[in-house]
C-alpha cells in the first residue's frame, strides 16, 4: 500500500521521541512520506512546547503515542497555540515494528481526516489504523 501525498503541499511528518528513531520513520518513508525524527532536530531535553512551537511553524504533522499529553494544560495550549495537527497511537503495548505497520496502515486515513479537519486537534490512531478526533483545540 503506497501512500500519495496530495500535492502541491505534501504532508511532512514529525515523530517524537517517545517512538524511537529508526522503524516507524524507515516504514513511513517507504511509503513515500517525508519524516523526520524528534532526536535528529532537537536535543533529547527540549521542552514539549518548544518543539511544538517549531514543528508548528513548519506545518508538520505530529506522530506520538503519548496519550497523556492531552491532559497536560501547558503541553496542551502549545499544541493550540503552535497550530499543530497531532495523531496519537492509542495502543499502548505495541512494538517498534508494530506501531510502524499501524502508522502505514493509518497514513491514507490519516491524509484524509488532514483534508476535513484544520490544525489544532489531537486526533487518535488505533490498533486497527482507524483514525479519528480526540481533542478539537478550535
Amino acid at each position: 500500500m503506497n501512500y500519495t501525498p496530495a500535492q502541491p503541499n505534501p504532508l511532512v511528518f514529525l515523530i517524537d521521541r517517545s517512538q524511537g528513531k529508526k522503524t516507524i520513520a524507515d516504514a513511513l518513508k517507504q511509503e513515500g512520506a517525508e519524516v523526520y525524527v524528534h532526536d535528529d532536530l532537537f536535543p533529547a531535553d527540549t521542552e514539549d512546547e518548544h518543539w511544538l512551537h517549531e514543528v508548528g511553524n513548519r506545518k508538520w504533522v505530529v506522530l506520538t503515542k503519548d496519550l497523556r499529553i492531552r491532559y497536560r494544560t501547558s503541553e496542551r495550549l502549545a499544541v493550540k497555540t503552535a497550530n499543530i495537527a497531532m495523531f496519537t497511537l492509542t495502543a499502548r503495548d505495541c512494538q517498534g515494528s508494530e506501531m510502524a505497520d499501524i502508522f502505514v496502515k493509518a497514513l491514507p486515513r490519516i491524509a484524509r481526516f488532514l483534508k476535513k479537519n484544520r490544525p489544532l486537534f489531537i486526533a487518535k490512531v488505533t490498533r486497527r489504523g482507524e483514525v479519528s478526533m480526540l481533542i478539537d483545540l478550535h
